[in-house]
Order: C-alpha cells, then sequence, then structure tokens
C-alpha cells in the first residue's frame, strides 16, 4: 500500500528527505541509537550494505574510522556519494556472492525511495533496473567491526560474497530477517555454523535469538510492515515490528567489552574455519 509519505517525497528535494530519514530512523529502528553496542569501539572498518538514504552510514562516520556504504539504486547512490562525510566511500552495486550484473527488482512507479528493492523478486516488484553486483571480500576491506545488511531477501547471497572478512575479522553483523519474505532458518544456521548467535532488542533489553519466536512475533504484527515511516515513529504508534537480528561471534554479548583490533585473528575457535581471502 502506497503511504502518504511514499507520495510526498518525489515532490521534496532529495537530500529534505535524506535528511528528515535520518532524523527519525532511530525511533523506527531503535537498534541505532544504540550503536556503542553493535559496532565496537575498536571498529576500524564499518560497511553499510543497502544504504538507502543513509542512516545507518552516516552514524557510522561517526563511530568507525572509515565506512563503506554499497547502494544499488543509481540516484541513491549519487545522492549519497554527494553528502556523505569524507570518511565514507560509496559502492554503487548491488551486494551478492560473485561480481557481475544482476537484474534490481522494485515496485512500480519506485525510484529506490521506498527502500524495497531486491536481487530477489517478490510480489511487490513490477520493475527492473540493470544494476552491478559485487561482493564484500572482492572490496578490499581491512579491519572489519561491523557489517549491516538489509537487502530484502538476498541475505545468503552476500554472507557467501563475505566469507573472508566473516572468517578473518569476525565482524558484528546486523541483518534484517522477515520470515513475510523468505524463511530466516538459512541464514541463522548458517551463521551458527560460522560461529555466530543472534540477538534481538524487542524491547529495552537484548535477548538472544529464538528463531520460531521471531518468526511469531513478525506473524503477529506483519500488518505494522506495510504502515510508513513517519507513521511507526509516532509516539502512539504502539507495538513495534522486529525484523533485524545482531549476530556475534565467539561467545560476544551485546555490551560487553570486545577485543582490540585485530586481536581475533590470533586466537580463539574460529581460526580452525578461517578461509583465505579471495585475490
Amino acid at each position: 500500500m502506497t503511504t502518504l509519505a511514499a507520495r510526498l517525497a518525489p515532490l521534496l528535494p532529495d537530500r529534505l528527505v535524506a535528511a528528515t530519514a535520518r532524523l527519525v530512523y532511530p525511533r523506527f529502528e531503535p537498534e541505532l541509537a544504540r550503536l556503542d553496542e553493535l559496532c565496537p569501539p575498536w571498529c576500524v572498518t564499518a560497511v553499510d550494505v543497502g544504504g538507502w538514504y543513509g542512516p545507518w552510514t552516516r552514524r557510522l562516520a561517526e563511530r568507525a574510522e572509515r565506512v563503506v556504504t554499497v547502494e544499488p539504486v543509481p540516484r541513491l547512490a549519487r545522492l549519497l556519494a554527494s553528502s556523505a562525510p569524507a570518511n565514507v566511500r560509496v559502492v554503487q552495486a548491488a551486494a551478492s556472492d560473485e561480481p557481475g550484473t544482476a537484474r534490481l527488482w522494485l515496485p512500480p512507479g519506485d525510484d529506490g525511495g521506498r527502500g524495497l528493492s531486491s536481487l530477489v523478486r517478490r510480489d511487490i516488484h513490477g520493475r527492473a533496473l540493470d544494476v552491478g553486483r559485487v561482493a564484500l571480500d572482492g572490496l578490499g576491506l581491512t579491519d572489519v567491526g561491523f557489517i549491516k545488511i538489509d537487502v530484502d531477501g538476498n541475505e545468503m547471497a552476500v554472507l557467501r560474497g563475505a566469507s573472508g572478512i566473516l572468517a578473518c575479522d569476525r565482524p558484528a553483523l546486523f541483518v534484517e530477517l522477515e520470515a513475510r519474505i523468505q524463511p530466516i532458518a538459512p541464514v541463522v544456521d548458517h551463521l551458527a555454523d560460522l560461529g555466530y548467535a543472534g540477538w534481538v532488542l524487542p524491547a529495552g533489553t537484548w535477548i538472544p535469538l529464538v528463531p520460531a519466536a521471531l518468526e511469531a512475533h513478525q506473524a503477529r504484527t506483519s500488518h505494522l510492515a506495510s504502515q510508513g515511516l513517519l507513521r511507526r515513529v509516532l509516539p502512539f504508534a504502539g507495538a513495534r515490528y522486529v525484523n533485524s537480528v545482531l549476530f556475534l561471534p565467539d561467545g560476544r554479548r551485546p555490551g560487553e567489552p570486545t577485543p582490540v583490533s585485530g586481536a581475533v585473528r590470533d586466537h580463539g575457535p574460529h581460526v580452525l574455519r578461517e578461509a583465505p581471502r579471495p585475490r
């Protein structure tokens, strides 16, 4: 359903829409307001996969030494590149498991502003753009401490394309998972095999992820997912639709002290699973 905000956004300057989105987004996704518990203080490189208007990119740029934002929608990538802080690198492409080209699907009449584009076509999609495709392992990234992934169904391909980074740097991951798009178990199981455990923030406290409980919650509150961003952040909006999971490796817990940069390469059970970075 097209929301009032979605109808008005094309009539407003892109920079105004972006500034408004960045301002209200922490109410929509309160994990963003607790970034110190997600992106460790030793984080050198943070990655924002699916940059949209940049609410995560901007705040990550204040915390990490450098930020790499991957955004496939050309208009949004140009906007981010022209307005992002100096320590942000914008890659105009879709993150996946290998380089090349791909079809990016969008709803009819949408220019990317609704944040519903994906390489995985759904019933809401009516048109496509040809875009470049990249694997995170192929971007030459080092000392990655945090990766946020919002790709509407293409999560497994993004993770496969980052297998070298996950093995070497052991970053925290913040992944949007929605059972209404596709089952969440494959992502959870894949990351569990790599030594990652999930955490969710339904209220004020992080709790361990129980996939069945998250799916049940999303089924009960799925009607909220069709509401516009502005309606969902109003003080009287009521229940929250939880659709993002924080994955931490090797027994780490949200808010606990983390190792200094590079220390994880030298010890820990993940060493047995390390894979060489693609050249």
